[in-house]
């Protein structure tokens, strides 16, 4: 892969409109952007009542990026949970370790935050790195 830059885009309105791609490879290394819950193909967030199921959505979603670029969710190595509501932040590690549990990847999570919608209850952004 060396220096080549592989990019994967989904049907996620925003990436259009703002002009970023899901997830980007380099090398070894695989960048997913900030993801919501985020329906592809109506653009409407799913679960907007609940952040733990928003984050199993997202989780999945980081997975099959990671997977388009050539990598496993083994491979993640990175997360970062950015949370609306004080309150949600156990349910998004509950839903971090159902999701990633065994990888043990690094993690933050910063509670407190405000997103494009007021619906997205969370955003997570992950890091892989293929050996």
């Amino acid at each position: 892969m060396g220096d080549q830059v592989i990019k994967h885009r989904t049907s996620n309105p925003y990436e259009e409109k703002f002009g970023y791609s899901r997830a980007i490879r380099r090398g070894p290394f695989i960048f997913v952007s900030g993801t919501t819950s985020i329906d592809t193909t109506t653009g409407q967030v799913l679960h907007p009542t609940s952040a733990y199921n928003q984050a199993l959505k997202i989780f999945r979603e980081i997975t099959l990026a990671v997977e388009a670029l050539g990598a496993a969710k083994k491979d993640v190595v990175r997360v970062r949970m950015f949370v609306t509501d004080d309150g949600d932040g156990e349910d998004v590690g509950r839903a971090l370790k159902e999701s990633f549990g065994s990888v043990g990847p690094a993690a933050t999570m910063i509670l407190g935050a405000r997103f494009i919608s007021p619906e997205m209850k969370v955003e997570i952004e992950a890091d892989a790195l293929v050996l």
